[in-house]
């Protein structure tokens, strides 16, 4: 896929275009959003992700254009799953509904950066190191066995990072709220706000993320700038999913076990893929392994959306039955 240069910056400068009107609008006023307003600034972010796509598909062929739909379908699975360890974050730190906007815009801005820089090193490895999908592939399968098993995580059971308890350490953090301040000064000392801690309990966590959404949509597509894209539309949503959907997250109860499949699917994809380009000399002489087949885009997204589609439905399901027999006991 040729992308031009001016592609790439139109890209960056509009997607900073966006992050800036949120800044400049939730900085001067920060309050929790209502349904209709996160409702329209979601249905905004999709409906430009699916204009995008089909442009991608016009202008670039279907294979691209099919390789950019897995990936956000993918990128954005994980977003969701992310966000219940965001509504941890705050119900935890007990932070002000009004000021969740801004925590949550600061953790948007820090997980784009990052992941543009493991974007930019995970295409520089691949362009050198053919063998990159075997690391890639193996961690995914672990990461999706973790997720299975660890699947019941609850606000008793988050732990805080240990870079935001050495933060506890290294500042004097003040009990009270100062607006979205990160540091304020009293009597000649500088002091971290709750909302400092909140900022960097959310830096770490989406670092975390980002070590298991890259290498998944590099199994997806191994085109750069897809990735990049796939990850600006994931995240841009991602503040209203928080606002919109925080009841219901609660309602996927196989939400992890869903994501789980979908991520050993994938890491099954990219041994696959590096089997058929192998060039590592104790894995069949160097030689590619012909029995190997490269599992084709299309493919990629009927599984994925079967996968995100068939979860849904048994946990809401699973919920409706929970709910029912719940008022059944209690009517008893």
């Amino acid at each position: 896929m040729d992308v031009p240069t001016w592609l790439w910056w139109t890209t960056i400068v509009v997607t900073v275009g966006f992050l800036l009107i949120d800044v400049l609008v939730i900085g001067r006023r920060p309050h929790e959003p209502s349904t209709r307003e996160v409702s329209r600034d979601l249905a905004f972010y999709i409906g430009a992700a699916v204009a995008f796509g089909i442009a991608v598909w016009v202008f670039a062929g279907g294979q691209y254009g099919g390789e950019f739909f897995a990936g956000w379908l993918t990128e954005y699975s994980l977003s969701i799953d992310n966000l219940f360890i965001f509504i941890i974050i705050m119900t935890r730190l007990q932070v002000p509904r009004q000021y969740q906007q801004t925590a949550l815009l600061i953790g948007i801005v820090l997980a784009l950066v990052m992941r543009g820089v493991f974007i930019a090193v995970g295409a520089a490895a691949i362009n050198e190191f053919s063998w990159v999908f075997y690391v890639f592939g193996l961690f995914l399968i672990w990461t999706a066995y973790k997720l299975a098993k660890d699947d019941d995580l609850d606000e008793t059971q988050y732990d805080e990072p240990r870079i935001v308890r050495l933060a506890r350490r290294r500042f004097r953090v003040t009990p009270e709220w100062d607006g979205v301040k990160l540091f304020v000064r009293a009597n000649g000392a500088r002091l971290a706000t709750p909302m400092f801690i909140v900022v960097l309990s959310l830096g770490v966590t989406d670092l975390l993320f980002a070590l298991d959404s890259i290498p998944a949509i590099y199994g997806l597509t191994d085109e750069p700038y897809l990735v990049l894209t796939a990850n600006v539309f994931a995240l841009m949503g991602l503040r209203q999913l928080y606002f919109l959907i925080g009841d219901l997250l609660k309602r996927l109860v196989y939400l992890s076990y869903g994501l789980a499949v979908l991520l050993a699917f994938i890491g099954v994809k990219l041994i696959l893929h590096a089997m058929h380009e192998n060039e590592l000399p104790f894995i069949n002489g160097g030689e590619h392994v012909s029995w190997a087949p490269d599992i084709p885009i299309w493919f990629s997204l009927v599984a994925i959306v079967a996968i995100l589609g068939v979860t849904t439905v048994l946990s809401l399901a699973k919920d409706a039955r929970d709910r029912r027999n719940s008022s059944e006991t209690s009517a008893g």
